[in-house]
């Protein structure tokens, strides 16, 4: 069957339809086990057992990937191959959601600190309707024909964990797809889709920069070299670099997340830390404003006399870039499912995504989009955003949505009979 005739049934919308209410009950309870047991970046282990668990018992093949990475591979035949991908990863926010499966676990940061942990992005959605889709595709094998690779990414929070499958072999040990596709849960009501074309997230850049100063008495700041005044200075002065260096309009974003320094009121520190985090739309963009940065990190430096800062890259995003041909084909599908009025094409965040990464390392398309996580008719004032320890999306409405979204893209690159 010819590409062009799969997408004008839109044969999306035929596997769409076959998941049933009855497959609810099953999934909430993956849903509600994933939530209460996130585990940071990197320390994805329980999780991807749970996973290789679930798809064991879809009779999906497994192997792991990039640390705690999971990858399922469901053969049906001859076919297409289509790669989908869902991350495993919480955040170290401490819940407050007040779900009766809140999250009451603790993580240890990379500095040794330890912290509350959530899935304060969805990222237990989407395992959870990446596990649904799959058993609705491995339990209706008559209707369709392919191969779906199913990528359970570690690590995305910190823009590690697509690198990490891609640098361990990932497209080596698995079929290489014609297209990598991705969804992502958002404070919609889950009756609503967003899509778009070209790059539809921004790039992400996070740095610790380390202000060194002169210690004194804080009875003698004569004496001392202030890396707090510095750093306060800073701060102000980074808040410029949008407004007066960037075109308007232009969505880029420069946050000063933590600022840390000293021990005591009476004391003036040798040190301070700020960590940065740094959104632009594209590559020119992402070059104009981080060489401004370094230029006044530098500049506010040597106004106090202090020493060179030091400055340390923490992650740094890719560019998340729909590619139009197969983005159009996934809207029309989404379209036949949600109804056209309620998939919007005007996709274009300033959160970054590393899904970029396993479609570019071979030279694929991607199609991202975003669908809702809440119930139809909720105040868009009352539903809580992603990374935010109030952040409860409502399952029963939530994993529908996104395992009829995720139905409906893969029936747009696999083998659908009429």
């Amino acid at each position: 069957m010819n590409r062009s005739a799969r997408t004008a049934r839109p044969a999306g919308a035929v596997l769409s339809r076959l998941w049933s209410a009855g497959r609810l009950a099953p999934a909430l309870s993956v849903y509600h086990h994933l939530h209460a047991h996130p585990e940071l970046s990197g320390q994805e282990h329980r999780t991807a057992e749970f996973v290789e668990a679930r798809l064991a018992d879809l009779g999906v093949e497994t192997f792991r990937c990039g640390g705690t990475g999971v990858v399922g591979i469901l053969r049906n035949g001859e076919g297409p191959v289509v790669a989908y991908r869902a991350d495993l990863d919480g955040l170290p926010i401490q819940e407050e959601s007040g779900v009766a499966y809140a999250s009451t676990g603790r993580g240890q940061l990379p500095d040794g600190s330890v912290s509350g942990v959530m899935h304060a992005c969805g990222h237990d959605l989407h395992m959870t309707v990446a596990l649904a889709a799959a058993g609705v595709l491995a339990e209706n094998r008559a209707a369709w024909a392919g191969t779906v690779v199913w990528i359970f990414q570690p690590a995305e929070e910190t823009a590690a964990g697509a690198a990490a499958m891609v640098d361990d072999g990932l497209w080596e040990k698995a079929p290489r797809p014609e297209a990598v596709l991705a969804q992502h849960v958002t404070s919609l009501s889950s009756d609503q889709v967003r899509i778009g074309v070209g790059d539809v997230m921004n790039l992400g850049d996070s740095w610790r920069v380390r202000l060194r100063g002169r210690g004194a008495h804080g009875a003698r700041p004569h004496e001392s070299i202030d890396p707090i005044v510095l750093g306060a200075h800073l701060v102000t002065r980074l808040q410029t670099v949008v407004s007066r260096q960037v075109e308007p309009g232009s969505p880029a974003v420069l946050t000063v997340g933590t600022f840390h320094a000293g021990t005591k009121e009476n004391i003036i520190p040798d040190e301070a830390t700020l960590s940065l985090n740094i959104r632009t739309p594209d590559a020119q963009t992402r070059e104009t404003v981080l060489s401004a940065v370094r230029r006044m990190i530098a500049a506010e430096a040597s106004a106090s006399g202090a020493p060179e800062p030091t400055i340390e890259e923490i992650s740094r995003f890719p560019r998340c870039f729909n590619a139009p041909e197969q983005a159009g084909e996934v809207a029309a599908a989404l379209d036949a499912v949600f109804g056209s009025d309620n998939v919007a094409r005007d996709l274009r965040a300033t959160g970054s995504e590393d899904v970029g990464w396993l479609a570019d390392a071979i030279g694929v398309p991607l199609v991202f989009w975003m669908f809702g996580a809440y119930r139809p008719g909720r105040e868009p004032g009352d539903m809580p955003s992603n990374h935010t320890p109030h952040f409860a999306p409502e399952p029963e409405y939530a994993i529908p949505a996104g395992v009829r979204a995720a139905l409906a893209a893969l029936g747009t690159r696999l083998d659908v009979p009429s």
